[in-house]
């Protein structure tokens, strides 16, 4: 029997049915996670907490009113204070914001908007998790988390886009912005690694069915046909995946695409 239970955090869960939610939900928590929700709208992390709680793990939901640096600092201190004997060892940074629009169309506030979430908010989430992360041992199996003899002291993972390696038509705010936190992932990966901290970095190449896709595609085809669209289930595993590599194999940059997806 496990003597304690690890922590894990992610930021941005959306409305509860994408990559956030099925990390936490689906598959950290079922692999011996206690998992901190931070994102804002507190009814979709409220939800989130009860259907991890009723499937037999433990989660809290810690509601943010915007991603700046005092609220993430705020509520990585309830995080901490909620659980004060569980190390954290796998945070998760899913937030993210969208502009997709004309160049000469994008208004000064969009441009702020995008980067205080997509960049400024990656950087308050980085140091808190980074800051825990440093003051812990290497995991041990004991632990009940999925490291064991990884050699880790924690795993800190980013969720990218195709706009994070290039821009395209209507994408030169969240491009700039993506480009940021890809470029943010590999600095830290390189300064951390000699402490056993792993980084990476996903590339999510595609559309990931969610209720929003579901009801924008209104097409049953292109939910039943996993060749065209991510699973958030699927990314998920990729995400476990890179937690459970040992130091003598560590991926940086991870992209994830459907099987008929252009390259």
């Amino acid at each position: 029997m496990s003597s304690v239970r690890p922590l894990f955090v992610v930021a941005g869960i959306g409305n509860g049915t994408g990559t956030g939610a099925a990390t936490a939900s689906r598959l950290f928590a079922k692999s011996g996670y206690r998992v901190a929700l931070i994102s804002r709208g507190p009814e979709y992390l409220n939800k989130l907490a009860t259907e991890i709680s009723q499937a037999g793990g433990e989660a809290a939901a810690f509601p943010l009113n915007d991603y700046t640096t005092p609220s993430i600092k705020s509520a990585f201190a309830a995080l901490k204070s909620h659980w004060p004997s569980s190390p954290l060892r796998v945070a998760v940074f899913n937030a993210g914001y969208g502009v997709w629009k004309p160049f000469l169309d994008i208004t000064e506030d969009e441009v702020r908007e995008s980067i205080d979430t997509n960049v400024l908010a990656a950087f308050a989430f980085s140091r808190e998790a980074l800051l825990e992360f440093t003051k812990l041992e290497l995991e041990t199996a004991n632990e009940g988390g999925v490291a064991g003899n990884a050699r880790k002291r924690g795993t800190l993972i980013f969720t990218g886009a195709t706009a994070s390696i290039r821009g395209n038509v209507l994408t030169s705010a969240f491009s700039a912005s993506k480009f940021g936190i890809r470029a943010l992932s590999q600095s830290l990966a390189k300064e951390f690694a000699k402490q056993n901290i792993h980084v990476a970095h996903s590339i999510i190449d595609g559309g990931i069915i969610t209720d929003r896709t579901k009801s924008h595609h209104n097409n049953p085809s292109w939910e039943a046909d996993q060749d065209v669209r991510l699973d958030p289930n699927s990314i998920a595993k990729s995400y476990l995946y890179l937690v459970e590599q040992d130091s003598s194999a560590w991926t940086w940059e991870i992209d994830l695409r459907p099987a008929h997806e252009k390259w």
